[in-house]
């Protein structure tokens, strides 16, 4: 699920980060790992990860051949994937290593427990809070350049349409070449000095963003938004508009979590990642934002043919993708196959289980340094390519492991919803007062029986959503707006009409 990108410049203003640390025990984060915990995942880093579970160098094939690279933000250090395109001669051959976090975590141990009570890594403006222990997620189990390193690799046959003609995955010891970047290996396309394997993964890329449309989907590319003092005392946001390639390299995750689901239907067990179809109400109020913004959406224009007309590096457009995330609520996982929890029956896996926006069945496979439920979902995968059934371990887990998931996305949504309000109220302390031009999008209550009317505000400039309160509020209609409050430390935002 897309969010909200946002990163506070090195030397950002101490009462953001007051209020981020706030926040973070406000709504529960963990902030270290106790010791029992630490102290398994150095032992296990120490042994790199072959004395637990079984998964020694011994049954792995040895695909070190493989010239595979890693494509991530600077400074990023816990690498879950990397990877290799080759042709085929009738197409392409995908090849997409993943941290083999499960040879580092025994099952039911300290480390085990933990990862299930944080349930996923969660990015803060100034620092994250990770799933694994870095000692695991930034050395041992992450895909490092020039190391011998446990992987899960998926091998995706793709005809010259770029559609899927096979898939097969299998344990293998892999050793990633390069540490690159997104701006890296843009730069490296569009010189024309990119590698055979990094021009075929544009080619790909293009290919399944085509695929992507054609079924429907959309894909959103949301900047990171960085916040940064002025010199007058203000705060401004800067945005960092995200470069095709970072699209194409989205493509190959999704391309392996389609090709997973089809694997885990087949096996009749399995996790997979759903979203129901955007709410009316939402992309209502979705449609109102676009006008804030100055941004053309005709009635006859759905979503899915907006988005990839728009561009990240143009504010307007960048907040408006930043708010497109909310079509994403209401995203889960669905375990099948496995009895349900406290014992209720198999769940069935229904005739269309889709992801609607990516328009197809996918699962969740190409991030477990980062994600609980990838660790389990690839298991399954494993299993059934080698013909086998599930380890005991991933059967009696998977009942569980969506209200899991979905207890640390509230934990995530409520973090990130807070850092939003830390930044707008930093954009806007100061300015009380002031008058501003926006929209309204959205309206609650009639505002005759329990005082004013309430609703949120987009603003033209800055690009802020915030609370609005007024005697009648008329939605969908550009007024002026006067700020009554910006406070950091309160992490609030208020206009009043007029």
């Amino acid at each position: 699920m897309p969010t909200r990108q946002l990163h506070l410049a090195q030397a950002g203003p101490a009462e953001v980060a007051d209020a981020l640390a706030a926040l973070r025990a406000e709504v529960g984060l963990p902030a270290m790992f106790p010791a029992e915990v630490r102290e398994e995942a150095e032992k296990s880093a120490a042994e790199g990860g072959s004395a637990l579970g079984g998964k020694s160098r011994r049954g792995r094939q040895d695909r070190r051949d493989v010239e595979l690279v890693t494509i991530d933000p600077p400074g990023s250090m816990d690498l879950d994937q990397a990877v290799h395109v080759a042709s085929s001669g009738r197409g392409y051959i995908v090849r997409y290593a993943i941290a083999d976090v499960a040879a580092f975590v025994r099952p039911g141990g300290p480390l085990d427990a933990e990862t299930h009570r944080r349930g996923t890594t969660v990015y803060g403006p100034d620092v994250r809070t990770p799933l694994h222990p870095p000692v695991l997620s930034e050395g041992a189990a992450s895909l490092l350049p020039d190391e011998d390193r446990p992987a899960v690799l998926w091998t995706i046959g793709l005809d010259a349409d770029g559609e899927i003609t096979s898939s097969s995955v299998t344990r293998a010891t892999v050793r990633s070449r390069a540490r690159l970047t997104y701006g890296e290996v843009q730069g490296q396309l569009d010189a024309g000095t990119a590698s055979d394997s990094l021009s075929l993964l544009a080619d790909v890329g293009r290919l399944r963003q085509e695929r992507e449309r054609d079924r429907g989907g959309v894909s959103l590319e949301v900047p990171e938004q960085e916040i940064v003092p002025g010199p007058d005392g203000s705060f401004a946001l800067e945005l960092r508009r995200t470069l095709p390639v970072e699209g194409w390299n989205a493509q190959i995750s999704l391309l392996t979590g389609i090709a997973a689901a089809a694997m885990m239907r087949e096996a009749g067990v399995g996790l997979l990642r759903t979203l129901p179809p955007a709410d009316d109400r939402d992309v209502a109020r979705l449609r109102r934002t676009a006008a804030a913004l100055g941004i053309d959406w005709p009635d006859e224009v759905s979503y899915a043919q907006l988005v990839p007309t728009l561009e990240s590096r143009r504010p307007a457009h960048a907040a408006f993708l930043a708010e497109a995330t909310s079509l994403f609520r209401g995203a889960g996982y669905l375990a099948f196959g496995v009895p349900g929890p406290d014992g209720a029956p198999p769940v069935a896996l229904p005739a269309d289980a889709r992801h609607a926006a990516i328009a197809a069945e996918y699962a969740h496979v190409t991030a477990p340094l980062r994600r609980l439920a990838d660790r389990y979902a690839a298991e399954v995968c494993l299993a059934h390519a080698a013909g086998k059934e599930p380890p005991a371990w991933v059967t009696e887990a998977l009942p569980d492991l969506p209200e899991t998931m979905a207890a640390a996305s509230r934990t995530a949504g409520a973090f990130e919803r807070g850092c939003v309000d830390v930044v707008e109220a930093a954009l806007l302390a100061g300015r009380e007062g002031k008058t501003f031009s926006g929209v309204v999008v959205d309206v609650r209550g009639d505002g005759k029986d329990d005082g004013p009317q309430r609703g949120e505000v987009m603003l033209e400039d800055p690009a802020v959503r915030a609370r609005i309160e007024g005697a009648e509020l008329p939605l969908g209609e550009r007024v002026r707006a006067t700020l009554a409050e910006a406070s950091v430390p309160d992490r609030r935002v208020l206009f009043t009409l007029g």
